[in-house]
């Protein structure tokens, strides 16, 4: 992998490699964009094959934040990081510290939060360090879990997908087949189960699915078939790229809506699903309830303020069906159309400096 051709590819402004020797930090810190303000994404910390692999990933990711923050209306930029390691045996208090200071290097251009494999409580620990940490704790000042809230900005987003194919929000009776019922899916379960909606589910894990059935009466479905089940709505809530050429073809409903990153396999994928019939609502769309609220914490937490905000998706998930409709595209082209415009017509503000301070 030749790195700078890879970063060239997507047009990233900065990637910062970091190392600590004591604690064993690896680290990568990838900065899309910052045309809309700081770059903000969140630090996952995974066991990476490869060093090639987790830069593919962080460089991936990062740009989906950019494109995540402008579709959501946000004064914001796009960036994520990796810690390459097991998070259930590498984590400790130095490694967290040592990366906070790393991130505080670069004195807010970028901007971190939890992620995959990181808590609030590594959050507090990196937070020591830098004050460009968010999602803390409740105890700590911050927003604590944004699970529930990235669930609730979905739910929102089913119901202007159901808005849209059925001319009615209301998702009682609906059937839904939720992959995946983590910290988001379950929340999100939830929110379904209270609307009446029917739900069947799968997860890789037993156990948690078993938690599922006992808490909310799911129907449980086998992981390696529940994208065929006939349902009116697939939500994919686990790990990213199922929507590819094998599974597109076996889907039984009549739109995708969920919190997974990265659905899409490749990009082609968004149009194989048009091509079916398959309303898809782009993911970096419907899942920002999380960074609506992490980004909340900036402006001195409001949760009235947070909740107003991760609402919205229901209009920003209307505004990419729509012109989708009107431009004759599929949503994901229409989504990045979308956050493009925005990064392109309110970025080019940033030529007027405010005083010889402003950076961003």
């Amino acid at each position: 992998m030749i790195v700078f051709d890879e970063v060239a590819r997507e047009g990233h402004e900065q990637v910062v490699f970091g190392h600590d020797k004591v604690s064993g930090l690896r680290t990568i810190i990838a900065i899309h964009s910052t045309a809309l303000g700081p770059a903000l994404g969140g630090t996952r910390f995974y066991p990476y094959p490869t060093e090639e692999a987790a830069l593919a990933d962080v460089l991936r990711l990062s740009k989906g934040m950019s494109y995540k923050a402008a579709a959501a209306g946000l004064d914001l930029g796009g960036g994520k990081a990796v810690i390459i390691g097991d998070p259930r045996t590498d984590k400790t208090e130095r490694l967290f510290r040592a990366y906070g200071r790393i991130v505080d290097s670069l004195q807010g251009r970028y901007i971190t939060a939890a992620d995959v494999g990181t808590t609030t409580a590594d959050m507090d620990t990196v937070r020591r360090e830098t004050r460009w940490a968010l999602g803390n704790s409740v105890v700590m000042g911050g927003s604590g879990d944004p699970s529930p809230v990235t669930a609730r900005g979905l739910y929102a987003a089913s119901r202007a997908v159901a808005q849209k194919l059925w001319g009615n929000p209301d998702l009682a009776g609906r059937r839904f087949a939720v992959q995946g019922v983590g910290k988001v899916g379950s929340a999100f379960v939830q929110l379904l189960v209270e609307a009446r909606a029917v739900v069947m589910a799968a997860d890789a894990f037993p156990a948690v699915l078993q938690t599922a059935v006992d808490k909310f009466g799911v129907i449980p479905m086998q992981g390696d078939e529940i994208h065929r089940v006939p349902c009116e709505i697939f939500s994919p809530c686990a790990l990213g790229g199922g929507l590819d050429e094998t599974t597109i073809p076996e889907l039984n409903c009549a739109a995708v809506v969920g919190s997974a990153n990265n659905q899409l396999a490749t990009e082609k994928d968004a149009q194989r699903l048009a091509d079916r019939g398959i309303l898809y609502a782009p993911d970096f769309v419907v899942n920002a309830g999380g960074l609506i609220n992490v980004y909340d914490e900036l402006h001195g937490y409001s949760k009235t303020r947070a909740m107003f905000l991760v609402d919205s998706i229901y209009d920003a998930t209307m505004r990419v069906l729509d012109t989708a409709e009107r431009d004759g595209i599929n949503p994901n082209e229409a989504a990045e159309r979308v956050a493009e415009a925005r990064m392109r017509d309110i970025g080019d503000l940033r030529r007027f400096r405010r005083s010889g301070d402003d950076r961003n």
